[in-house]
């Protein structure tokens, strides 16, 4: 179980101090993902062998809490969690640009895998002014858009890309995931995308992407769908599982930034348990 924490965090300078993982996202007890969040993580302090680990610590950063000078530095892996649209939207694509710039280990589900596509857009593949269909509906460039059949609730089947980092977490094929969510990528940016070295390494029957990764960075992953309606605490799902050892990986490897005190007076910490 992961240990309590003051509201206020600053980046740790004991290299021996348990993994920290930022989970960033506006909490809501209606969020089904969320609910089951501490679960997951506490499931993960089990070893594939029974062996126990080293728990993980959790903070919940809210996105107001999140600003372009927020040091997030310190974390060992950044979560960005189902929940959109994000209260503080610039707040999140500043957590996802920190990940990606400083090799921090990365996961975004549902919503974070919406906003690491926009942010990644915006930052990497220079499309500057496209905007997400569900907070700016009316924009004249719409890089996320409303799915032609919503997959609120619903179980779809995706066809993960052999050579990818998906297939070595889940194995290469078809499989069956659950959803909850309204909004995909529009196609017509994929190329752009990909040009600048985005992987799409899960797709749907209609080759619409539902996985996609950076193949150079340590680990930078995000899914449409939702692995942790899948989780519990007898079965961890793989994507799940696999972030959980990137994070443990980087701060054992004493990555973590040495950074300034994180002004962080909005943000609701909260353990595993």
């Amino acid at each position: 179980m992961g240990r309590a924490h003051d509201h206020r965090m600053n980046a740790p300078t004991d290299l021996s101090a348990p993994p920290r993982l930022a989970l960033v996202g506006d909490r809501s007890s209606t969020v089904r993902a969320h609910e089951r969040i501490p679960t997951i993580v506490a499931a993960l302090g089990g070893g594939v062998d029974g062996a126990p680990l080293e728990p993980i610590d959790t903070y919940w950063l809210h996105s107001t809490s999140i600003d372009e000078e927020t040091d997030l530095a310190g974390f060992d892996g950044i979560w960005v969690i189902p929940g959109s649209p994000y209260e503080h939207t610039a707040g999140v694509l500043h957590a996802v640009t920190t990940a990606r710039e400083r090799g921090i280990p990365f996961l975004g589900t549902c919503g974070g895998f919406q906003h690491m596509l926009l942010e990644f857009a915006r930052n990497v593949a220079g499309l500057t002014a496209v905007e997400h269909g569900e907070t700016d509906p009316h924009a004249e460039e719409l890089l996320l858009v409303a799915l032609e059949c919503s997959l609120l609730g619903e179980e779809a089947d995706i066809t993960v890309a052999p050579g990818t980092r998906a297939a070595a977490i889940m194995g290469a094929g078809d499989r069956t995931e659950r959803y909850f969510c309204r909004f995909g990528l529009n196609d017509a940016y994929l190329p752009a995308l990909e040009a600048h070295g985005l992987v799409v390494s899960g797709r749907d029957p209609n080759g619409e992407a539902r996985i996609a990764e950076l193949p150079t960075h340590p680990f930078f992953l995000g899914t449409l769908f939702q692995p942790e309606l899948a989780s519990d605490s007898t079965w961890v799902h793989p994507i799940l599982r696999a972030f959980g050892s990137a994070v443990r990986n980087h701060a054992g490897s004493g990555q973590s930034g040495i950074g300034t005190g994180m002004g962080m007076g909005m943000v609701n910490a909260w353990t595993s348990n």
